[in-house]
């Protein structure tokens, strides 16, 4: 039976590297890594701006129209669904159990990182915008506390970030990293100090300038 693919690829223009044949419930999947040459952009209208957040895993904004878009909302309730599942099935001893439920957490939440990827890379690609993307590196232990070194911890930053870069550099659109250490109490507004009364609101005590507190640091970003 010959294989049919996710989608049309034309395998000539690119180098085929390497596959995997894998059987899951009663089909036959081939992963296959292909790879080929791409020339960045070096000039852009506009910028995309990234933060990643704790209640929605990515925000962005787009420099030329201040549009936010909010992305992930339902994986930090998918990883408390599973880590409840995991625990329950630790006191019995399932090990078998754990690893399965472990595998289908990990495939639900690589489907959602694919998806909001892909969107993200898309609206890079129609407003011909470079990425900047919010880093988390070297602010885990912060004076943020243990709290957020927790959910810096189990949300799938990293890979988010990853799936981000292939799938922009593939376009051929440049990713920038910028630390996002100092964005969620900044005012994007004036550059004062603020507050978070609750976690998805930023307040400043300054100018009084109140948004939504992923979107405030999407723009400091």
């Amino acid at each position: 039976m010959p294989i049919k693919p996710s989608k049309e690829i034309d395998f000539s223009q690119f180098k085929i590297c390497e596959s995997r044949l894998y059987k899951f419930r009663d089909d036959f999947f081939v992963n296959i890594t292909i790879q080929k040459e791409v020339n960045t952009k070096s000039s852009y209208s506009s910028i995309l701006f990234i933060d990643l957040g704790e209640k929605v895993i990515a925000a962005s904004v787009v420099l030329v129209n201040q549009r936010p878009q909010f992305y992930g909302r339902e994986v930090r309730g998918i990883r408390r669904k599973y880590s409840y599942i995991r625990k329950n099935l630790g006191k019995r001893k399932l090990l078998k159990e754990i690893k399965r439920f472990g595998q289908k957490e990990q495939r639900t939440i690589n489907n959602i990182l694919h998806n909001i990827s892909k969107q993200i890379v898309e609206e890079a690609e129609k407003t011909d915008s470079v990425i900047v993307l919010g880093d988390l590196k070297g602010i885990r232990n912060n004076s943020k506390g243990k709290k957020f070194n927790r959910i810096v911890s189990n949300m799938p930053y990293l890979k988010l970030t990853q799936f981000i870069e292939y799938k922009a550099n593939w376009n051929g659109i440049k990713v920038i990293k910028i630390s996002e250490r100092g964005t969620s109490h900044t005012c994007s507004m004036c550059g004062s100090k603020g507050i978070r009364p609750y976690q998805g609101l930023f307040k400043c005590n300054k100018c009084g300038y109140q948004v939504n507190a992923d979107y405030n640091a999407s723009k400091n970003i």
